[in-house]
This record gives C-alpha cells, structure tokens and sequence, in this order.
C-alpha cells in the first residue's frame, strides 16, 4: 500500500515537474516612450527571462512609430491593462506625466515624482522608480573612489530627479542642477533640499563656473541619444579634473563621453544604470530576483556587436 502511495505521489509530482517544463511561467511586460525602437530594453529583459526558465515577451510601444503624443498615455495604459500585461517600464517623455494615472506609488516613485516602472495588480497600478537605486549601483561600480563634494547635473526632468536623488543618498556635499526650463531645475532643487537638509542643492545659472570648482558632472537629458545627438554643453565648458557620468547609453559612447576622455576625465557611461534598472525591474514584474552581472555582460556583448 505504501509502495503504491509513494509511486503515486512520485508521479504526480514528476508530472507537475514535466507540465511546469513543458509550460513555463509567462511574463508580458513592455515599454513605452517616445523614438525607443532602438532600445535594448526587450533583449535585456528577454534573455535573462529565458536565463530564469520564464515565457518572457517585452514589447516595445513607441509613441513615436505610432504617431502619438503622450496624451495617448491613458488609453495605452488601460490597453495594456485589460491585454494581461503584468507591467510596463516607462521612459521619456512620460516618466512624470504617468503619475496621474496610478492608482500607488512606492516610496521612491513619491518621493521622487517620477515613475519608470508600473505593475499591474489585482486591477491597481502601483508605480516605482529603479532608475535612482540602478545609476547608484552602476557608479559605485564604475567610479567608486571620485569626489562627490560638489557635483553639477545638466537636466530636472524625471530621470533627473532620480540621479539627483541617488548622488544625495551617495553623500553629494553640493548639487548644483542645469535644466533648459529654469523653473523645472528651480522646483527639484528645493525639493531636494527640503529631504535633504544636509546638502547644499541649488538651480544654477552659470554653468561654465559651476563646472570650474566642480568634482563631477552628471548629464541626464536625453541629448546624445541616437536620436538626438549632440553635446549637452559646449565642449569647452568639460574641465580635465571632473568625472563625468552620463546615462544616455544608447549609444553607449556619446559625445559627450568622447569630449570628456579625449581631455582626461574619468568616465561612466549610461551602460550601467540601464542595466542595473532592468534588473530591479525585472524582479518587480516576476517577483524573482535576476542575475545583474549576466545582464551586464549581455548587454556589453550586444553592443560590442554593434546593436546600437
């Protein structure tokens, strides 16, 4: 009796192994933003899926390529939604303007007013911000003996709250922020100064000066990315004694970066953040936690195969 029990059990439970082999866990995420067709979000998250044992299929929803402003946002959401998406990465220009349509928000994505993860649950949509806590990672591991006593950061808008934020939880002394809508760099920086008082956080209006006495320059607009190439600032504003950290990474060599090597500055490129975000994505949208390094170095062997 007990040998039949136990093969019994033995072949259920062989079964459910072989049906769980046979019809691995799917996971249906994506991303939204605008001219994101070269992005390497889907094979970034789509490896390491397969690396994990998942049906994982991320999609890319360019506003873009379907010739839609962000105001399209509501209806994509709720597209996604009632399609089974189990979560959405979002990126520029949407990273704020998706806030009003959230149902929660972690603690970061409130803190910092910007979200770039959304996951759907139980009918809610809960935001979270990974940006901050992926540039954080990604400089600790690419520039971690520089000076942070004061640090100068081109751009306000959503990422650049979060890379504010992570270069003030990192121990930045002064941050001084540049923004093409002075009011934007204005309004984040009293409220970074407002959580962190022990920092000097201001708007700056001389960026040639700030980037005299400067440690490092932070760039976080999307100037450089393949679609809107170019330098952020004049070339000759870059000083030889500053790191210089950039997070557009595709490409992953901007001109800025090249500027800033070819005067002897120390650089990161936005390889890293991207990276290190999509892992802490990932776990959100499937609950298991990634392999962040195996990520990394898929994403270096994608573009040494020049997929930018």
């Amino acid at each position: 009796m007990n040998a039949t029990t136990n093969a019994a059990t033995n072949a259920t439970a062989n079964a459910a192994t072989n049906s769980a082999t046979a019809h691995p866990r799917s996971i249906l995420t994506g991303l939204i933003g605008s001219g994101i067709g070269g992005s390497l979000s889907p094979a970034m998250h789509e490896r390491e899926g397969r690396e994990l044992g998942l049906n994982y299929v991320y999609r890319r929803i360019d506003l873009e390529a379907l010739g839609l402003a962000p105001a399209a946002l509501p209806e994509l959401l709720l597209a996604a939604q009632r399609m089974g998406f189990d979560g959405l990465n979002i990126t520029y220009p949407c990273k704020q303007a998706v806030i009003a349509l959230l149902d929660e928000l972690s603690d970061d994505a409130r803190a910092l007013g910007a979200v770039n993860t959304v996951l759907f649950r139980d009918g809610q949509r809960i935001g979270h911000n990974t940006d901050w806590s992926g540039f954080a990672r990604s400089f600790k591991r690419g520039l971690p003996d520089v000076s942070l006593e004061s640090v100068v950061q081109l751009g306000a808008g959503g990422a650049g709250a979060a890379v504010a934020h992570a270069a003030l939880m990192m121990g930045a002394r002064a941050l001084t922020l540049f923004d093409v809508d002075a009011a934007r760099a204005e309004a984040l920086a009293r409220e970074l100064q407002a959580r962190f008082e022990e920092a000097r956080v201001t708007a700056g209006t001389d960026l040639a000066g700030a980037l005299r006495s400067a440690s490092g320059l932070i760039h976080a607009t999307p100037t450089g990315m393949a679609k809107l190439p170019g330098m952020p600032l004049p070339a000759a504003y870059l000083q030889p004694h500053l790191w210089v950290a950039d997070i557009v990474y595709f490409p992953i060599r901007t001109a800025l970066l090249e500027a800033a090597e070819a005067i002897g500055c120390r650089t990161l490129p936005g390889g890293g953040m991207a990276v290190y975000q999509a892992a802490e994505a990932l776990r959100l949208f499937t609950g298991i936690e990634p392999d962040a390094e195996r990520m990394y170095a898929h994403l270096e062997s994608l573009l040494a195969q020049g997929a930018q």
